[in-house]
């Protein structure tokens, strides 16, 4: 592995590559206007805000230009349901958000239905036409690596923009492990080595839980993928860390794994 990356610079990435999120079903107004308000500190901007659709066109209002609003598809259950996966995007798109993090309907793959699968990429990848499309396999759900790398092959295919973990809504979440299938296919596939993202989300809490997941980059896809073009990460308490360590304090201890 790359050699681990020094607090600071982990922090600083990790900041600008950012993805910061509330995904609770009671979310409201008011507390995505308190994650906006975050979202621009003493230290920079995060990349993008991540809430429901229902709440994208709100925050793309309270946010400067600079950040980036993505809001979920399908989410969180992965369901094999073409039509609602399609209504979800379209009021993505239409709020003013400019990015669509897609549950791939993990359950369907699994029980061998590999066309339902291809059905609502293909039909979510036509919805959000100008958009940036991160498709979430929601990794914590395969025992099987291999079906696994079968499912970021099927959205690789299909267009995606972004591989992502996780929900952050399973028992697991991001692991190291499921970043290097993700990784790996990223980068043996021609069309996406120079193109695609990796987005590790879920039980990413400290600057050193960060670190893992830059320094898995590096190596998978090269230095130069450091940046919010390429990576991504999906947390909603990392900022807190982030900010002790570019304050010059004490990072947390880290958290374990598995939950958002």
């Amino acid at each position: 592995m790359t050699d681990a990356f020094d607090p600071r610079t982990a922090a600083r990435l990790a900041l600008a590559c950012l993805d910061l999120t509330t995904l609770n079903d009671a979310d409201t107004e008011a507390d995505v206007a308190r994650l906006c308000a975050r979202a621009s500190g003493p230290h920079g901007h995060v990349a993008a805000v991540c809430v429901w659709p229902r709440l994208a066109a709100f925050a793309r209002r309270e946010l400067p230009p600079e950040i980036r609003v993505a809001a979920v598809a399908n989410f969180p259950d992965g369901s094999g349901d073409v039509a609602r996966a399609v209504r979800d995007t379209a009021a993505i798109a239409e709020s003013g958000a400019q990015e669509v993090d897609l549950v791939l309907p993990y359950r369907p793959l699994q029980a061998g239905d590999e066309a339902t699968v291809r059905a609502v990429l293909s039909a979510v990848r036509k919805a959000s036409e100008g958009l940036l499309l991160k498709v979430i396999i929601e990794t914590g759900e395969f025992s099987d690596l291999n079906l696994m790398a079968r499912a970021c092959f099927l959205s690789l295919e299909a267009g995606a923009d972004f591989l992502k973990t996780s929900t952050g809504k399973t028992k697991v979440s991001a692991t190291p492990q499921a970043a290097k299938v993700l990784l790996d296919a990223i980068a043996t596939e021609p069309g996406a080595v120079h193109r695609v993202g990796f987005k590790p989300s879920g039980g990413i809490r400290t600057v050193a839980d960060a670190a893992t997941y830059l320094a898995l980059t590096a190596d998978a896809l090269g230095q130069g993928a450091l940046n919010p073009r390429r990576f991504r990460i999906g947390a909603s308490s990392l900022l807190d860390d982030i900010e002790r360590v570019l304050s010059g304090q004490t990072s947390a201890a880290a958290a374990p794994s598995g939950s958002y």
